[in-house]
């Protein structure tokens, strides 16, 4: 019998693991997905978080500001949520030779690491979210899919200690 919860055990963890997207997955998507590119110039985002239940917790718009000097992006990311509260995220990404991305910011851990195939871009990184009562580190884990040359959607897992916890949903679009 314990052989047989050994096998369960493990099959299920094959399973779980074979329902994981792999970035290679959308190799051949339109339109590519390039950062630089899409966020030159100001794209104007809506959001929302819910947490591990699904309950929409809070919501935001988001006005970006891109400018590229060789192979790095700055963003200007102005947040407005739906309290009233306003906050600014300023990030720094390099593009290297292989294709991927790295970026920082005041609010990152570390680096954020990603790279696009296809129409799409997979970015991780450690976050400090500031809570009512303490700063917590969390991994986001984005996934970003292109949708045509100006909308682009953004659905992030925030998870602690490998256990989602809430997650974040946006719409993009970039304007004139």
């Amino acid at each position: 019998m314990k052989y047989f919860y050994a096998w369960l055990w493990l099959l299920g963890g094959c399973l779980l693991t074979a329902c994981s997207a792999d970035i290679q997955d959308y190799q051949k998507n339109e339109p590519k997905f390039d950062l630089f590119e899409y966020f030159s110039s100001t794209t104007q985002a809506w959001g929302m978080v819910q947490d591990y239940t699904d309950k929409q917790t809070r919501r935001f718009e988001v006005l970006i500001k891109g400018s590229v000097e060789g192979e790095v992006l700055t963003l200007v990311e102005d947040f407005v949520f739906d309290d009233g509260e306003e906050s600014q995220r300023i990030w720094i990404i390099t593009r290297t030779d292989r294709g991927e991305y790295l970026g920082e910011a005041d609010d990152i851990i570390g680096q954020a690491k990603g790279k696009a195939v296809g129409n799409t871009l997979h970015w991780q990184y450690t976050f400090l979210l500031q809570t009512e009562q303490q700063a917590i580190q969390v991994l986001f884990d984005d996934w970003m899919y292109r949708q045509d040359e100006k909308h682009m959607f953004n659905l992030t897992k925030i998870k602690k200690f490998g256990i989602e916890v809430g997650k974040i949903t946006l719409f993009f679009q970039k304007q004139p």
